[in-house]
């Protein structure tokens, strides 16, 4: 006979395990749907049924192109990319203990918009290179970010304040470039620095994609891992769990992630802030969240967009929208952790 106490355990358990699945199946309804409204609305509202014959091959006389050239990667990049973003920012979150240490508060994204940036503006180059330049930009902010936090001992708080400060330099470097650029190179700076869908390309897209396929296994692999990481070092370490490992793997995946999708499509703010944080609200902490936090950052994207494009007399770049939606929440965050006196 099972013990009570196991037995409502294991009952407790199971239900979470069901409200989980539950709820990621929703999640992932919900970005099916936002995907179909992306290729249905625009000047011209499509049906279904001719969506999926274009799709399928057929050529249809103004269809073909509006759906293929224009939607089709508009949406493919919203997806992914809101995809990276969630589950970058998921990844930071999580490892290091603070809803604050999120690529786009330490600098990480910003590290990989200035060496695209230096790309666009001082060299001209090509996707490819804008996609390594923007990979190893990261990695860098985060190498120059641990070494200058990590004194005698790792402390969360200071990596942090380093990771602001960081940023505000790249944030300045970013400036100065766009100064010394040529005229005509400034709008397409200044439209891939808000953070846009417009400017996507099936290039970008399928490194994007590429670069999902091949981290995403080694994420959920680590999954458990990561949450361990989320007890602390000592109790970590006590499970066996190779910290340093497990950082470095996961630090490498969540930059790749990141870093092509600030490549693609620009710096989209606060995605990768909200996304985590949502996803534990709604979900609850008895799971990875990894995949609904990805979820929840392409339902931002996605449907940040619908509303820029939409909602309002003048289009707005998908970035300006998740940003009005992002700042209040992180002015509310600093507020709390500094009564908390976390920092």
């Amino acid at each position: 006979m099972i013990n009570p106490t196991i037995q409502q355990m294991m009952t407790t358990r199971k239900k979470r395990r069901v409200k989980f699945i539950g709820t990621t199946l929703l999640l992932a309804s919900i970005v099916l749907l936002l995907c179909a409204a992306m290729m249905m609305l625009g000047n011209t509202i499509y049906p279904v049924q001719e969506i999926i014959r274009v799709l399928m091959g057929d050529v249809i006389p103004g269809s073909s192109f509006a759906i293929n050239e224009i939607r089709l990667p508009r949406m493919l990049a919203g997806l992914f990319a809101g995809f990276s973003f969630g589950v970058g920012g998921y990844i930071f979150q999580t490892m290091l203990r603070n809803p604050l240490a999120n690529p786009d508060v330490i600098g990480v994204t910003t590290g990989s918009s200035a060496a695209a940036v230096c790309c666009i503006v001082l060299f001209h180059a090509s996707n490819l290179v804008l996609s390594l330049s923007s990979i190893a930009g990261g990695l860098v902010t985060v190498l120059i970010i641990y070494v200058l936090s990590k004194q005698n001992a790792f402390a969360i708080g200071r990596l942090i304040l380093i990771g602001i400060g960081i940023q505000a330099m790249l944030s300045a470097a970013i400036s100065y470039m766009m100064l010394i650029g040529k005229t005509n190179d400034l709008p397409t700076v200044l439209r891939w620095l808000s953070g846009s869908l417009n400017s996507a390309n099936m290039p970008m897209i399928m490194s994007l994609m590429l670069c999902i396929f091949c981290a995403m296994p080694i994420v959920l692999y680590c999954s458990k891992r990561l949450s361990m990481l989320e007890l602390g070092e000592q109790a970590a370490t006590a499970l066996g769990v190779n910290t340093n490992k497990t950082r470095v793997v996961l630090i490498i995946c969540a930059v790749m992630l990141i870093a092509l999708a600030t490549a693609t499509t620009g710096p989209i703010a606060f995605v990768a802030f909200l996304a985590g944080p949502i996803a534990q609200r709604i979900v609850g902490s008895a799971f990875s969240n990894i995949l609904p936090a990805g979820f929840i950052g392409v339902i931002l994207v996605l449907g940040a967009d619908l509303i820029g494009q939409f909602a309002f007399e003048t289009r707005y770049p998908v970035g300006v929208i998740t940003g009005i939606v992002g700042a209040p929440y992180l002015i509310y965050l600093l507020i709390r952790i500094n009564r908390k006196g976390v920092i």
